[in-house]
């Protein structure tokens, strides 16, 4: 586990309310040294919820003008479930480079990275990062952070639940003691080779217990179903 992250976990864990959820999102731009960090929930208990750092005058035009509606972001987020990389996105619509030029007029950056996260009870939320930057540093930066961002989106949705009075059920079925203390090592940040040899076992049996419980959480890959498990309390690095 990277120290920026365990500086946002230890932190979390001090956040009850909304104020100091949005002060959270607001140091986080600091401590991943990026422009803008968002977390925007479309749906929790039937209303959407938002911590974010745009401008007030982006946001309510984004509302009034209802841009969601043609933002290659929100709409791709919504069929998909992995990590979207802006500058792959199909912005070639009018619609589309229209709104993104007067984004970065209103004081986003040219790059931006969001991660889709839903909820077994429809939540459905986007946690993005935003920086002006170009093509070869930022995918610098999203390789560096992908892991830590994807483990921070899902806490911060959870923190939201937490905050909302919202019940959510830990998704899948439970894991084995093994799955369990895979999970967690990877947590930790160990390779495969060490969690094999701490664990007694073979690289492939590992790899079959990482599946296993990957499969129960319903996650994308191994990083996914980590942040799955933290979040849900299954497992605490």
């Amino acid at each position: 586990m990277t120290r920026k992250l365990e500086t946002v976990l230890e932190t979390l864990k001090g956040t009850h309310c909304a104020e100091s959820l949005q002060s959270l999102v607001e140091d986080l731009r600091g401590i991943y040294d990026v422009e803008h960090v968002v977390y925007h929930a479309l749906n929790i208990a039937g209303s959407p919820y938002a911590a974010l750092t745009y401008t007030n005058e982006w946001v309510d035009r984004y509302i009034e003008e209802d841009l969601g509606r043609i933002d290659p972001v929100i709409q791709t987020a919504m069929r998909r479930f992995h990590p979207l990389d802006w500058k792959r996105l199909d912005w070639t619509p009018p619609g589309a480079r229209t709104m993104l030029g007067e984004a970065i007029a209103n004081g986003l950056g040219n790059q931006g990275y969001t991660l889709p996260i839903r909820g077994p009870r429809g939540q459905f939320a986007l946690f993005t990062v935003n920086a002006s930057a170009a093509d070869r540093s930022w995918d610098s930066f999203t390789a560096e952070t992908a892991q830590d961002l994807m483990l921070i989106s899902h806490f911060i949705h959870q923190k939201v639940l937490e905050i909302e009075n919202v019940e959510e059920k830990a998704p899948g079925r439970e894991l084995s003691p093994r799955e369990r203390d895979t999970l967690h090592f990877l947590a930790l940040g160990y390779g495969r080779a060490q969690i094999a040899d701490r664990l007694g076992i073979s690289e492939h049996t590992l790899r079959v217990y990482v599946d296993s419980a990957r499969f129960k959480l319903g996650a994308l890959n191994a990083t996914h179903a980590v942040a799955v498990a933290v979040s849900s309390g299954i497992i605490f690095p």
